[in-house]
């Protein structure tokens, strides 16, 4: 692929949907760092509530990038981890993530371009 323009598109753009919904950069993050329960992805994701965190573990599972296993102990525990494809999203995403920290360094602070 030499552009973003080409025939992915569509599959791109839902990618993009997907991890640019609030909080999904930060539960794949926590995954990728080794959460594994949902109470530790809470610890490690301050400020998200139950609800958002539930619904994006399952986003996640429904897209294939994070593996749901139940484990039939009493209390039944349930783990979540990344799964390959999972993986590979986040490495993809890594250029992303330093770029994103070159920009807001001094000169950049964070900046936007304007779009006028």
């Amino acid at each position: 692929m030499n552009s973003i323009h080409d025939d992915t598109c569509p599959s791109f753009e839902g990618t993009l949907e997907l991890i640019g919904r609030r909080w999904t950069g930060s539960v794949l993050q926590a995954a990728d760092r080794g959460a594994r329960r949902f109470s530790e992805y809470r610890a490690m994701i301050d400020g998200i509530s139950d609800r958002l965190l539930s619904q994006r573990l399952k986003e996640l599972e429904a897209a294939g990038l994070i593996e749901r296993t139940v484990i039939p102990t009493t209390p039944v525990q349930v783990r979540y981890q990344l799964s390959p494809d999972g993986q590979a999203l986040v490495d993809a995403l890594l250029p992303l993530a330093q770029w994103s920290m070159h920009r807001s360094g001094p000169r950049g602070a964070g900046r936007v371009p304007s779009s006028t």
